[in-house]
């Protein structure tokens, strides 16, 4: 993969933010200006890589970040797994993007009606078994699922859960000693955030509690 080349601009973590919340209304807005692709751009994007934010996703197919920021190409370092779970390919794949892109916005970006999440309350509250790589899948899911609320219907048990897996990932990155110390450098911020499937808006959650 190509690196950041020394002398470019690298952008601050809240201006990386700025440009996601305005990336998405404007995909909200049907003001989208994501590119064609344009020969000029592809020749450009050969010579290296300088995304503003990275972003760990869902493999779903109808969250592609790209488009829900309204990121043309290069703009964002995108990871997806199913779940938007960490592994310890997801963390090298993230510690490459801090150390040589230089990504100062790192977002964990879940959705509802997540079908990972979904599986992972089926087997935790029903005991419900999964295809063993699809297990294994859910089984690093479950310790973030609280007990299920009588009070909440089905679809808001699940937005819960969705949220819940959001911030457990969250917390998981932030245990690595790299994440602490760049953090306490004030060169990474962590945000975690929520797709909502109808309306088409990216909801930003508050940071977990330690």
């Amino acid at each position: 993969m190509a690196t950041l080349p020394d002398d470019s601009p690298v952008l601050s973590a809240d201006q990386a933010m700025r440009r996601l919340i305005e990336g998405n209304q404007r995909f909200l807005s049907g003001r989208a200006v994501f590119p064609t692709v344009q020969k000029e751009i592809l020749a450009a994007m050969a010579l290296g890589q300088q995304p503003y934010a990275t972003i760990l996703g869902c493999s779903d197919s109808r969250v592609p970040p790209e488009l829900l920021f309204d990121a043309g190409f290069g703009q964002l370092f995108v990871i997806r797994v199913a779940g938007n779970t960490l592994s310890a390919e997801v963390s090298g794949s993230m510690q490459y993007a801090g150390t040589h892109l230089h990504t100062q916005l790192f977002v964990v970006l879940g959705h509802e009606r997540c079908g990972a999440v979904q599986a992972a309350m089926a087997t935790k509250f029903e005991g419900a078994q999964h295809k063993s790589h699809i297990q294994l899948l859910v089984d690093s899911i479950v310790p973030a699922l609280s007990e299920p609320d009588p009070a909440l219907t089905p679809a808001a048990q699940l937005t819960r859960a969705v949220e819940e897996n959001v911030q457990s990932t969250m917390r998981q990155i932030l245990q690595s000693p790299e994440a602490r110390a760049r953090r306490l450098e004030g060169k990474m911020k962590l945000a975690g955030a929520v797709y909502e499937m109808e309306s088409g808006r990216v909801r930003f959650l508050p940071e977990p509690l330690d």
